[in-house]
């Protein structure tokens, strides 16, 4: 592993300035840390926009002020594209394409070399349309060229001492919703509450799902247990109907990132 965080110093060194598409996670943390390290310049951008996470914009901020790095944020407005609001398979596409072209014109228009994101070897085995996006905007993934996979990211960072590096996976909002059903603002912020509010109660890693108005929660199968107590579960469906849900179920399999996936066209 040290080899590889050497490997990739080499390529950032090698390559130049560069702009880094900056979400907070922990794949782009240690992508903007060993940019610091490499000695180049650069500067890390955070995109906001419905879609997002509350807490992603806060760990985004916060991580970026711990590691005294140039950090902006930029607004994006894939709500207003019919082509991402409509679901489809490809969905993300759309999202990523606009972010990406917002910062190759912040690269073109501040003499940055280059646009940077955080992809990993583990991502290339997963269904990732917004990849694509990254290919039409030339856009490089420097842990992919040192064949980092996420375990290895994890240990690297938790080596460097980068706070976070146990955080788990925080997709974008749209991803609660099966495709072909429609991205709202109202369904992205009642999907948003009910996932803050089972945080508050203590579950670490889960999704919420909306499915034709219906919520369904995936948690890990040793949190399974917390929510079949009387009182918890009663909190659950009084929160989550009262903020917009017809009804309340839990997915016996348990979470599993891009379980929706199964389901694309």
């Amino acid at each position: 592993m040290e080899d590889k965080y050497t490997k990739l110093l080499s390529i950032l060194r090698n390559s130049g300035s560069a702009v880094i598409a900056f979400s907070g996670g922990v794949d782009s943390t240690l992508l903007v840390k060993a940019a610091a390290d490499s000695g180049i310049r650069f500067i890390a951008v955070t995109s906001c926009s419905e879609t997002t996470p509350t807490q992603d914009i806060k760990t985004a901020f916060d991580t970026a002020a711990l590691l005294g790095m140039p950090h902006r944020f930029i607004k994006t407005d894939e709500l207003s594209n019919p082509m991402f609001t409509s679901n489809p398979a490809d969905r993300c596409f759309h999202c990523k394409n606009e972010l990406f072209s917002m910062l190759r014109n912040i690269a073109e228009s501040e003499n940055y070399e280059h646009v940077y994101d955080g992809s990993n070897i583990d991502d290339l085995d997963d269904w990732r349309p917004g990849m694509r996006a990254g290919k039409d905007n030339r856009v490089r993934s420097p842990l992919v060229e040192a064949g980092m996979t996420k375990d290895e990211i994890r240990k690297i960072s938790a080596k460097l001492g980068l706070q976070g590096w146990q955080r788990p996976a925080s997709p974008c909002l749209a991803s609660r919703f099966p495709y072909g059903e429609l991205i709202t603002p109202e369904a992205l912020k009642v999907v948003q509450q009910a996932e803050e509010y089972l945080r508050e109660l203590g579950f670490s890693e889960f999704r919420v799902r909306s499915v034709s108005g219906c919520a369904r929660i995936e948690l890990k199968e040793d949190e399974m247990q917390q929510l079949f107590s009387d009182s918890t579960r009663q909190k659950i469906v009084d929160k989550l109907r009262s903020i917009g849900f017809d009804f309340v179920s839990l997915d016996l399999e348990g979470f599993k990132s891009g379980k929706l996936n199964r389901k694309r066209a």
